[in-house]
């Protein structure tokens, strides 16, 4: 079973390895390739926004305070680049906080720095599958993600999207790290003790995909609740 979330410093490894893949994957690919989770972005699209991302995110952990978005500007001439130095922004910030001080975000967790930590590592591990990297995503990690987005991001879903109605509980399986998480109708759903039911089991990284609503592997989905949730938007 992965100990969930981890100490933060931990994820910075885990930022650092996700962060390279994604810039080779921007030196190496075409900048015009569609990518197809994304609708109507090609590559270049995708890294400019990851890349503002990680901008924005450094300014917020670095003050502590929420901070205007601009994902869309323009990176110049060479893309990978821009992107690397994004990425190195991001990382030096993280390196110089402490991460159980206050800082503002938008999950349902305690307002401290320690939340972008795990939250860059997330981002960016999405976008990297959107890019199709063959990059290997740790299961460990991508189990963390699963926990995130249905511990995190779903007790403030009503940020972005209307409440999913489940008809009743829905309990996810990690085939591959043994994590098991179970969700609980409500206003929104919420996290909570073993119940049978409804589930849905896959590899901790399709799970996290499906969450993101992306394009993967069909998990075993046994029951109207569990596709309900799946059906469901989750998440920013």
């Amino acid at each position: 079973m992965t100990t969930m979330p981890f100490p933060a410093r931990d994820y910075l490894p885990v930022l650092r390895e996700l962060t390279g893949a994604f810039a080779e994957v921007l030196r190496t690919g075409d900048p015009a390739a569609k990518v197809p989770d994304c609708a109507g972005w090609t590559l270049a699209d995708l890294g400019t926004h990851l890349g503002n991302v990680h901008r924005w995110a450094a300014t917020v952990v670095t003050t502590g305070e929420v901070q205007p978005q601009d994902f869309d500007t323009g990176a110049g001439a060479d893309l990978a680049a821009w992107y690397a130095e994004s990425a190195g922004i991001l990382l030096d910030a993280l390196e110089q906080v402490t991460p159980g001080d206050r800082c503002w975000h938008f999950g349902g967790t305690e307002k401290t720095k320690a939340f972008w930590f795990r939250r860059q590592v997330h981002e960016t591990a999405v976008h990297l599958a959107d890019s199709g990297s063959d990059h290997v995503l740790d299961p460990a990690v991508a189990a963390d993600g699963v926990d995130e987005v249905l511990g995190t991001l779903l007790p403030r879903v009503t940020r972005w999207h209307a409440v999913p109605r489940l008809p009743g509980p829905v309990t996810l399986h990690a085939t591959d790290t043994g994590d098991v998480w179970t969700v609980h109708p409500g206003e929104p759903p919420a996290l909570g003790p073993a119940a049978g039911g409804a589930s849905v089991e896959a590899p901790a990284r399709d799970l996290l995909l499906w969450l993101w609503k992306r394009t993967g592997p069909d998990p075993r989905v046994d029951g109207a609740a569990a596709a309900a949730l799946l059906e469901a938007p989750l998440t920013p």
